[in-house]
């Protein structure tokens, strides 16, 4: 009985773990599916929201919830922004390009952290700091909860935004077929410029979840690793995949540095990245596309 407890804790906890991963890719998938573009800063964005939010709540003083929506605001801006001035100059440039571009941003950003923030790690107080759910023999930190509650109601509210709204069928549309949705006069570039927005938006909410459980520094935004592995396992396409691979890699490191010797939990992302490249390509829920010649 105790060992069904543990293994259930260790999956709630696995679960958190990978809802954060899981919103870092779909920030990878949204930008992917509009612009073909991969954007390996998206980790370092959340950590630009996380501080964000730590200047909000911890230096200005503000209500949680108030400086959480201005965190998440002014990032989903600095996301439109960094498209208008620059990301939209590299559409169409080959993929090695646009690779070492936001390779370069994330170092970019993490050098302003360290400047703005400086380099030593920080934290904010939240509703659900130190607090914990006890059911049955579960100890559940509200935390954790918190994480996998948000990220929820974050999927919830996305699909409603992106199936009944018609800024979210634009940007579907745009996706879709850039030259169909131009010509029924949709202003792609200010869409895929929003898409830009939304995946800031949204890296923003992992950094302001994850918060409680890890502290913010200018390193956490390492995470984008584990979220492209996420990416990978669920289908560099498919939006439920992203989160569905985070959840299974933050299960599986779980599992793993409870069961395998130390330091397996580290590279647990890598090896479930290198497994699924080999077995299966596309993905949990990709596509095959095969091209005739």
């Amino acid at each position: 009985m105790q060992d069904a407890a543990r293994i259930l804790q260790l999956v709630i906890n696995g679960s958190a773990a990978g809802c954060i991963y899981g919103l870092v890719a779909l920030g990878f998938v949204l930008i992917y599916k509009a612009t073909e573009m991969v954007n390996f800063a998206q980790g370092d964005i959340m950590m630009l929201g996380g501080f964000a939010a730590y200047t909000f709540i911890a230096t200005l003083g503000m209500n949680y919830w108030l400086g959480a929506l201005l965190a998440i605001g002014a990032t989903a801006l600095f996301g439109y922004l960094l498209d208008v001035l620059i990301l939209r100059r590299v559409i169409g440039q080959p993929q090695f390009q646009v690779v070492m571009l936001t390779l370069g941003l994330g170092f970019i950003f993490r050098a302003a952290a360290g400047i703005g923030w400086g380099y030593d790690s920080i934290a904010f107080v939240t509703p659900f700091t130190n607090k914990v759910v006890r059911a049955g023999g579960l100890v559940l930190g509200q935390d954790n909860l918190s994480i996998i509650a948000g990220t929820l109601v974050l999927c919830g509210v996305l699909y409603v935004f992106f199936s009944r709204t018609r800024l979210g069928i634009a940007m579907q549309a745009s996706s879709q077929n850039q030259l169909a949705a131009y010509y029924m006069g949709i202003p792609v570039r200010s869409v895929f410029s929003m898409i830009w927005a939304i995946s800031a938006g949204v890296a923003a909410v992992a950094g302001i979840l994850l918060s409680p459980v890890s502290m913010i520094d200018v390193n956490m935004g390492g995470i984008g690793i584990k979220a492209f592995a996420a990416a990978v396992l669920g289908g560099f396409g498919s939006i439920p995949g992203a989160l569905v691979g985070g959840i299974i890699v933050g299960v599986v490191e779980q599992l793993s540095g409870y069961y395998l010797p130390p330091g397996t939990q580290d590279v647990t992302s890598n090896v479930v990245l290198l497994a699924v490249l080999v077995l299966r390509p596309q993905g949990l829920f990709g596509q095959t596309i095969r091209k005739r010649v």
